[in-house]
């Protein structure tokens, strides 16, 4: 049984050389300091995010620090069809024969109003983010998952993806929704495949969208993305083999 605690987790120099690894919102935050973690780490690292211009920022930095050079996608998922998400997959295929690990980052919070309201655009928006492009990822990259002998899927949960509270409307049911999928992935992959299957809770982290939620508190009192990367680390590593169907904190 598998005893590591993921945010203590040490790796090694190596621990993810030879993987393909999905980063979606690669742009900012927690998202692009996976990226350059797991680039630092041997990865080959495919980046997506909404905005080209800090993809490509990204993309820089990770090639200047001399690590495997990064593939980068700008795509928006508020306006994304089932369709490009196959076109992603499919051109991995191609490009690298196989994908090792898949981080479903992309988020946006939404309104923080009563649900009673709660504009249904903003609503559709933050679903369709948050949980549609989730599972459209998710499923279209499992028959290249499968494939690996020990692939790893991350979704990106939050505390109020457990427990509701008041104001946090489309955000927390889509948190909600990332929690019960990856519940049913791990049932569904665990004996038919070597996939594994976990979400990941951030917790209040130096972000925009932490700024965005809690803008009179003091970013310098928070931790950064850089901070909480070792349980990120242990989850797309060998070393979590055997370890699934979990929602983790990551601090």
């Amino acid at each position: 049984m598998n005893t590591v605690d993921p945010k203590n987790y040490s790796p090694k120099s190596s621990c993810l050389k030879n993987k393909v690894i999905l980063i979606t919102g690669a742009s900012d935050g927690i998202g692009k300091q996976a990226a350059i973690t797991f680039a630092s780490y041997g990865s080959e690292t495919i980046l997506i995010g909404k905005d080209l211009g800090k993809l490509e920022k990204t993309y820089n930095e990770i090639k200047e620090l001399g690590y495997l050079e990064p593939t980068i996608h700008a795509m928006d998922h508020t306006t994304s069809s089932e369709n490009d998400y196959i076109e992603v997959i499919s051109a991995i295929e191609s490009e690298f024969g196989k994908l090792d690990g898949l981080l479903c980052n992309a988020g946006i919070l939404g309104s923080k109003k009563s649900l009673s309201q709660y504009d249904y655009k903003t609503w559709k928006k933050v679903l369709k983010v948050n949980l549609d492009a989730t599972f459209l990822l998710t499923k279209n990259a499992l028959p290249l998952l499968k494939k690996q002998k020990n692939a790893s899927i991350v979704l990106t949960t939050s505390g109020v993806g457990r427990k509701g509270r008041a104001f946090w409307g489309a955000y927390s049911v889509s948190k909600f929704g990332v929690e019960s999928l990856t519940q049913i992935l791990h049932e569904e992959l665990e004996r038919i495949s070597k996939v594994r299957v976990n979400s990941i809770n951030p917790g209040a982290i130096r972000t925009d969208m932490r700024k965005e939620a809690y803008p009179a508190e003091d970013p310098n009192e928070l931790l950064s993305p850089l901070d909480i990367m070792n349980a990120y680390l242990y989850l797309m590593s060998d070393d979590s083999i055997g370890f699934s169907g979990n929602s983790i904190d990551a601090q």
